[in-house]
């Protein structure tokens, strides 16, 4: 079955690193406590309850809204952000509220983003592992990495390890002028899929 993703352009591939320009779009999220492993597994219960009917439309129902990939998990502080991102059927108005306050709804702007896809587990020792892999190629490249790191994984729980996609990425600093690139990427965004 295949999910929505973000829309985006490879801009230039450095090896097994994409740079990407990514399209703006919405996303639920939720600021959890915890290690990296287990604040990715809350965040995600808390946003599942959201698009399962946790929420109130605009007519005081709740709907469900469909799954899209990826689930993405970065650091902010001491706590990491998990985010789905939402159907672009959707518009800031259109979108159900959330009934739980601690899901809350953003935009997500226009961004670069370096990435690196690799498969297996959803470990912290893996994600680190390409994490260094894309930071030194990007550096190696002339770019500057700027921002946290996002893990992104696509696959359900029950997909086999084996079989799952992750990405790791990392951001630019804006949008560069066609005439003068900009070097600058927040790095790490990690796919599993």
């Amino acid at each position: 079955m295949a999910y929505e993703s973000p829309t985006y352009r490879v801009e230039e591939r450095i090896d097994e690193i994409e740079l990407r320009r990514y399209e703006p779009y919405l996303v639920a999220e939720t600021l959890v406590q915890g290690p990296l492993e287990r604040a990715g597994n809350g965040g995600f219960r808390l946003l599942a309850g959201y698009i399962f009917g946790g929420n109130k439309t605009a007519d005081g129902d709740s709907t469900k809204i469909a799954m899209t990939t990826p689930v993405t998990q970065d650091r902010v502080g001491d706590q990491y952000r998990v985010r789905f991102m939402m159907p672009t059927q959707y518009t800031d108005e259109s979108l159900p509220a959330p009934k739980d306050p601690r899901v809350t709804i953003s935009e997500v702007g226009p961004q670069r983003l370096a990435a690196i896809r690799y498969r297996g587990r959803w470990t912290r020792d893996g994600y680190e592992r390409h994490l260094r892999k894309l930071s030194d190629t990007v550096r190696h490249a002339g770019h500057t990495a700027i921002g946290e790191p996002i893990w992104a994984r696509y696959d359900p729980p029950w997909t086999p390890w084996s079989r799952r996609h992750h990405s790791a990425t990392m951001k630019s600093t804006g949008l560069p002028a066609r005439s003068a690139p900009d070097r600058s990427l927040v790095v790490a965004w990690f796919f599993c899929r």
